[in-house]
């Protein structure tokens, strides 16, 4: 998962001071197994350089049949090129033919890390604090543990949904070059995960800064309606060279960067969504101050008038909401020469861009080309190219179930649709025709709990609350 904490000035913009409800007894009953299942998942190495999902897949598995899952209620995969990145779907088959079913998401896989780094193991579940300590404790473990224990409890329950409920595991979120179930599954399995909707990362409440555990405060519940796609382009330039101590203007790496001060400088053209615009409507009124007036401009004020610029200069201070506001592009890595006593023959550099809904990877490709204006500069899209993204509607029928159930958990803490300018398998479902929607519930603090760092970390009372919210979330939208 890319992460998507709030901003210093989103908090601010939420801040309030709910006391959090207690669940339903139904809610949170079997804790012990959850446990179980919880440490058993994050205890299986999953990283790309020397773990594996499918076996974490298979210990999944297993806790499904043991809990009534049939064998044909159950699929594992994995490619022969890639069997340690396998995955599964599972199935709870509902009553009803008219009703289309609904899919889990999770991803199993991890993102590195190196004992010596860590406080703790970083693949042993430590309770601590009132936290837990682990690779995957948050990112996406987490998640992934809930679904499944989700799924056992309704078995267990001899619940009987009337749409069907599929839940997917999947390998290769973490890593852009690895075999990506998720996307292996839309394009080779379509039929498997048929579903009305998704439901996956991304969403998640927040707090002030603090923990729960040490006296802070949930102060939003955010539902993931879209997110950018992620695209990475090579720029390069190439020259004859020659002998250093004859240097001449054309050098490939002075134009390279000549080209990178060109696209710092080059802003991409604002844009707002159905998903931005909810949010920063909804949310510039608790904001106050010039920049909550500025979120209420943006969307109120025709575009290119004197007021929606202005609103945007001042909404530009804010990274976050920079970024929320178009595509971005920026250089990452750099490579040039051939020798320290040569002119270089070739410079070359990664840029990576996070594109809004809508735009394919090659009319970002021509603008970036446009932008630097140079036929010297090669601007070429680096596999893998990633779909369109594609924002799923702000549907009542979905939104609605989330809204309500945070009302009753997080009483008096704001619900608020956003887009992630990051970036989840669910855009490989949205490009199939699966609208995709990063749930709420939980909360996490705006530090990032450490996720994709060291010492990653998960609230106890935060992973508890989530369980039991999804668990009447899958309900709500099955009954």
């Amino acid at each position: 998962m890319i992460r998507r904490i709030l901003s210093g000035a989103l908090c601010a913009t939420m801040l309030s001071s709910p006391a959090l409800a207690a669940a339903p007894a139904a809610s949170t009953a079997g804790e012990p197994l959850f446990r179980e299942t919880y440490k058993e998942l994050v205890e299986t190495n999953t990283t790309l350089s020397s773990g594996s999902c499918t076996l974490a897949a298979e210990r999944m598995a297993a806790r499904l049949k043991k809990a009534g899952f049939a064998d044909s209620d159950i699929t594992l995969f994995a490619t022969p090129e890639h069997p340690k990145e396998g995955g599964l779907v599972a199935i709870l088959s509902g009553t009803s033919k008219a009703e289309k079913p609904i899919l889990l998401l999770a991803h199993v896989d991890v993102v590195e890390a190196k004992r010596e780094d860590w406080v703790r193991d970083p693949f042993t579940l430590i309770e601590e604090g009132g936290y837990f300590y682990a690779r995957g404790a948050y990112d996406d473990k987490a998640m992934a543990s809930i679904w499944v224990d989700t799924l056992v409890r309704y078995k267990q329950e001899g619940f009987k949904p009337k749409r069907t409920i599929k839940l997917a595991l999947t390998c290769g979120e973490e890593t852009t070059y690895a075999f990506n179930g998720a996307e292996w599954l839309a394009k080779n399995k379509r039929d498997l995960i048929d579903a009305e909707f998704a439901l996956n990362e991304g969403g998640a409440g927040r707090t002030d800064g603090k923990g729960v555990v040490e006296g802070g405060k949930v102060v939003a519940q955010t539902v993931q309606v879209g997110e950018k796609a992620v695209q990475n382009y090579r720029l390069e330039t190439r020259n004859p060279g020659g002998h250093s101590s004859m240097p001449v203007r054309d050098n490939a790496i002075y134009e390279l960067a000549d080209a990178l001060a060109k696209l710092r400088d080059h802003e991409f053209p604002l844009e707002l969504s159905d998903t931005t615009r909810a949010f920063f409507s909804k949310s510039g009124p608790a904001r106050g101050g010039e920049m909550g007036a500025a979120m209420q401009a943006i969307v109120a004020s025709p575009p290119g008038s004197p007021a929606a610029k202005s609103a945007e200069a001042v909404l530009n201070t804010d990274r976050t909401f920079h970024s929320m506001l178009r595509t971005t592009c920026v250089a990452t890595l750099l490579d040039g020469g051939h020798a320290n006593n040569a002119l270089p023959q070739r410079a070359g550099t990664n840029v990576n861009c996070r594109i809004f809904p809508g735009h394919s990877p090659d009319e970002i490709r021509q603008q970036i080309a446009a932008a630097i204006g140079d036929p010297g500069v090669t601007v070429t899209e680096t596999p893998p190219l990633r779909p369109v993204a594609k924002s799923p509607p702000l549907d009542a029928r979905v939104i609605g179930p989330m809204e309500k159930l945070a009302a009753q958990y997080y009483p008096g803490v704001p619900f608020v649709p956003m887009m992630s300018t990051g970036a989840t398998d669910g855009i490989f479902l949205a490009a199939v025709g699966i609208p995709t929607y990063g749930v709420a519930g939980g909360w996490a603090n705006p530090d990032g709990d450490g996720i994709h760092g060291l010492n990653e970390r998960k609230e106890v009372a935060a992973l508890m609350s989530q369980r039991a919210y999804l668990y009447d979330l899958v309900k709500a939208y099955t009954r």
